[in-house]
Formats: C-alpha cells, sequence, structure tokens
C-alpha cells in the first residue's frame, strides 16, 4: 500500500479525475433509463409484443453481466489507461447506430454490446480513481460516483420527455442515439488521465509509478510503499476471487448488489407500468416525469448515505438501509389497489432509503480486494448484480400482467430481505483502512476469508 497516495492532500488533479471517472456511471444511468422512454414510441411503431419489450430492456444489462466479468479481468492484465478510452469509443459507435435500426434483433444486439461497454467502464474507472484518492476522501468520492449515475437517469427522463413533447413518440430514434453527445463529452474531459501507479508498480513498473505520482501529485514516492499488497501476477484472475482470502468477500459483493438492483432496475425501466397499475394517469406527463422523479428521489438519498458511511462506518449503514428498504415494499405487496399516490409515495420512500447500498456499490469491492484483481473484483460483482436486474427486468411486465402488482411487490421486498441477511452475515467494515489493507471482519477476530494474501517481494532495484 502506499502512505503517500493515502495521505495526500485533495487536489485538483483528484476532482478532474473523479469527474473523468464519474462518466460511465452517469451514461450507464442515461443509456438505461432512456430506452425506458424510448419504448412508448418504440412499442406501437415496431409492432412489439410483452416480450420483445422485455428482451430490448434486459438486452444491456445481459451485456453488462459479460462485460463485467471479461473486462475487469483485462483491466488487471492491462491496465487502465488503454480501456478507459476505449469503452467509450464502443458507445459512441452503438449510439450512433442504434439511430438507423428498425428491427429488434439488431436493438437488441446493439443495447446488449452498450451493456457490455458500460460493464467494462465500472472495473476500469472506479480502480483507477480508488488507486489515487486519499484514505481521507475515497468512500466519499467513490460512493458519489453512483450520484453521476442518478443524474444520468433523471437527465435522460428530462431529454425523453422533452423528445416526446417537440417531437412525438416516433422520436424514439433520435432519444436512443442521443447517449452520443455524452460519450463525446467524456472522451474529452479524460484526455490525459494517467496510469495507476498501484497498478504500474504491481507489474514491475516502479520507476514509471514513481515518476507519474510526482508528476500528478508533486511528490516523490519510496517505490517501496507500492509493493506490499502485490499477489503476483500468477495468481490474479477469477479463480483467485474464490479462493479462502477472498470467497466470501467476493460472494458478499456481488449478493448484495444484486439483491439492490434487481427490483431498482425494474422499477427505473418500467415505472410507468408499475404506478399504471396502481392507477395512475396515463400520458407523457406521468410516464416520464413521474418515473423521473423517482429517479430524483434515489439521487437525493445518496448524499445523507455519504456522510453516514464515513461518521457510522459501511456495515452499520448497508444493514440498516436493507432492512429500512423492506418497510415500503411490503405493504404495497399487502395492499395491491392502494391510491396512486400512496403508491408513489412509498416507491419514493424506498428510492431514498436505498441510498446506503448505492454508495457502496463500488466503495465495497474496491476497499476489499488488492491492486492485482481490484478490477477483476469490480467486474464480477457487477456482472453478479445484473444476473438481478436482467431478470427483474425481463420478469416485471410478466409479473404485473401474469400475477399482479401484489406479489410482483412482494417479490421486490423478498428480495431485499435476502440483501439484508447477506449484509448481516458477511459486511465488512472499510473505513479508514488503507487500499490493499485487510479490512475489520463481520463479527470476527479473524478467519481464513478475511486472511492477508502474502505480499510480493520486492525487487532489488527499488530497494
Amino acid at each position: 500500500m502506499s502512505r503517500t497516495i493515502d495521505n495526500a492532500p485533495y487536489t485538483a488533479f483528484h476532482r478532474r479525475l473523479a469527474l473523468a471517472c464519474s462518466g460511465g456511471p452517469l451514461l450507464d444511468g442515461y443509456i438505461l433509463s432512456i430506452v425506458g422512454v424510448a419504448l412508448i414510441g418504440m412499442r406501437p411503431d415496431l409492432g412489439l409484443s410483452t416480450a420483445e419489450v422485455s428482451l430490448i430492456g434486459a438486452a444491456a444489462l445481459v451485456g453488462m453481466f459479460v462485460g463485467g466479468a471479461l473486462f475487469g479481468v483485462l483491466t488487471d492484465r492491462i491496465g487502465r489507461e488503454v480501456m478507459y478510452t476505449a469503452d467509450l469509443l464502443v458507445m459512441v459507435a452503438c449510439s450512433v447506430l442504434s439511430f438507423w435500426v428498425d428491427a429488434v434483433w439488431a436493438i437488441t444486439v446493439l443495447r446488449f454490446v452498450l451493456g457490455m461497454a458500460v460493464a467494462a467502464d465500472y472495473p476500469i474507472a472506479t480502480s483507477l480513481l480508488a488507486e489515487w484518492l486519499p484514505a481521507k476522501h475515497r468512500g466519499r468520492l467513490l460512493g458519489q460516483q453512483i450520484v453521476a449515475w442518478y443524474a444520468g437517469s433523471v437527465l435522460a427522463y428530462v431529454v425523453g420527455y422533452l423528445f416526446l413533447e417537440l417531437a412525438g413518440p416516433g422520436s424514439w430514434r433520435w432519444m436512443l442515439a442521443s447517449s452520443t453527445v455524452l460519450c463525446v463529452v467524456f472522451l474529452v474531459i479524460r484526455r490525459g488521465s494517467p496510469e495507476s501507479p498501484r497498478w504500474l508498480a504491481a507489474n514491475g513498473r516502479v520507476g514509471d509509478a514513481v515518476r507519474v505520482v510526482e508528476k500528478h501529485l508533486g511528490v516523490r514516492v519510496d517505490g517501496r510503499e507500492l509493493m506490499p499488497e502485490a499477489v503476483g501476477a500468477a495468481r490474479r484472475g477469477l479463480r483467485l476471487l474464490m479462493t479462502p482470502p477472498y470467497r466470501r468477500r467476493t460472494l458478499f459483493c456481488g449478493l448484495f448488489f444484486l439483491c439492490q438492483v434487481g427490483p431498482l432496475f425494474a422499477m427505473l425501466t418500467f415505472g410507468p407500468q408499475i404506478l399504471s397499475s396502481f392507477g395512475m394517469p396515463g400520458g407523457t406527463v406521468m410516464e416520464t416525469l413521474g418515473t423521473g422523479l423517482i429517479s430524483l428521489v434515489f439521487l437525493l438519498g445518496c448524499y445523507p448515505a455519504l456522510r453516514l458511511i464515513d461518521a457510522l462506518g459501511r456495515r452499520p449503514v448497508i444493514i440498516w438501509s436493507f432492512a429500512l428498504m423492506t418497510v415500503p415494499l411490503a405493504p404495497l405487496g399487502v395492499w395491491p389497489t392502494a391510491p396512486a399516490a400512496v403508491a408513489l409515495t412509498a416507491l419514493c420512500a424506498y428510492a431514498f432509503l436505498c441510498g446506503g447500498p448505492n454508495v457502496l456499490d463500488w466503495t465495497y469491492p474496491n476497499e476489499l480486494f488488492p491492486t492485482e484483481i481490484r478490477a477483476t473484483a469490480v467486474g464480477v460483482a457487477t456482472s453478479v448484480s445484473r444476473i438481478g436486474a436482467a431478470v427483474g427486468t425481463y420478469l416485471l411486465p410478466l409479473s404485473l400482467t401474469g400475477l399482479g402488482t401484489g406479489p410482483t411487490m412482494l417479490i421486490a421486498a423478498g428480495t431485499t430481505a435476502l440483501g439484508l441477511l447477506v449484509c448481516v452475515l458477511w459486511a465488512e467494515e472499510t473505513r479508514g483502512t488503507a487500499l490493499g489493507a485487510t479490512p475489520t471482519p463481520a463479527g470476527t477476530a479473524g478467519t481464513a476469508d478475511t486472511a492477508a494474501v502474502p505480499a510480493q517481494r520486492v525487487p532489488e532495484a527499488v530497494r
């Protein structure tokens, strides 16, 4: 671990890097939410069935499942800097092509590839950011990445509403292509972003690591500081995540993320259908701005959580958040005829309380794993979470039609309760822990699952 990086003052360099890294989450929120608005015009224009609507809605999430694990491993092998731009170029291409397609299979394929590119950005950008941030600011700034996600989601509903009002439902092609603008903006912002010094040192490029720290932080770091967390190139990859030192952490990060985003993505993608099932009037205002309001509350809920994870700690915040998130969903399950205003209030309460898991989605995997497998761990957690998101997004409209509103809300509440159990059993405390160090286990004094991996020997050249 590096004391110099962990204790460095927070500077304009960190602020710019945090902004650049927020591009992936913002684009994710935008791309996954804009399709919900686009489907309003796409469905009658293309004559889509319920199954086809579900397929288009879930395609990007399935792509994220594939892309997260695949590109997380690749990022740990070839570095953060190269992948940092490549994934945005893929997003640009898919966004532009979305304007021209009109076949369901083509739209589905493009959404799938977009999902892969978005998922690639999570392990790339969050690992790069975590490995540059001072320890004091790491939890807050990694947590703020999810704020960008909801900002993108809110922006998507506003843009979608404007397209519907000004150009009508037939403007769905412009909606899908509109993410091109955001991609280009962040391509410009990311120009000149440096490689991670921790990754450079872990891959034998200690001299490069020392130089990049001196250039961007203005201090000279001893190369030996960057070496102790190394696990060795031969032990990298997905297999290492399931070895005793990391197995429980891998399961924890993936499962709590899955239980959180399963109901969440379904609500954001098919929010209009959920609200209409409770009697909310239809029309473009309610179908777009109503769901946009829920997205805005998701965003607002992140701000108190950002303070609490540093004031109270990661473990208590995530446990209490999951416990309270079940409270608004369960009553909707047993009262499926609740007035639309009650349903909207309950969903907004759920959205606000979701702030705790939201800000820890990428904080936890970045703090629980060393540099050599950090991006892999983030990618795997993202992939596992998207299993729940894809299943929830695909099944929600079918469940509303086949089972009804009440059972659908009870399933969401049960999924959230499962997330609570996972956190009670496995959540660890990482507040104030140096990056790459062993955090405090959940309720134990240290077990095989939380043991540190032996450090790689420091080469003579850097002693």
